[in-house]
């Protein structure tokens, strides 16, 4: 988080920094899948076996079919094709129709 010149908020960026991909046993993907915090660039570096998924809020899009599908774009940019098994926290129709 950094200030801008004159502005007394700090300003946050959305964008991930440069680097190399982070490999984990275990990820929990933040706020309740929601695709407001959670795409792509996301799932390009920070690459896992398991990852949480949590959310039973249809109302809120969670868990969000939008995030399920960047976890499939961004694996497909990993250079091994690891295993990656999602483990929902709820049963949820998204899950169940993203898994056909």
């Amino acid at each position: 988080i950094s200030k801008g010149p004159g502005n007394s908020k700090p300003a946050k960026s959305t964008a991930m920094s440069p680097g190399p991909p982070v490999y984990l046993d275990l990820v929990y993907i933040p706020n309740h899948s929601n695709s407001k915090n959670v795409n792509v660039e996301f799932f390009k570096r920070v690459r896992s076996s398991y990852y949480v998924v949590s959310g039973n809020n249809s109302a809120a899009e969670e868990p969000s079919r939008a995030v399920l599908d960047s976890l499939l774009e961004g694996k497909a940019q990993w250079e091994s094709n690891m295993q990656v098994t999602l483990i929902p926290t709820h049963d949820s129709e998204v899950m169940r129709e993203w898994y056909q």
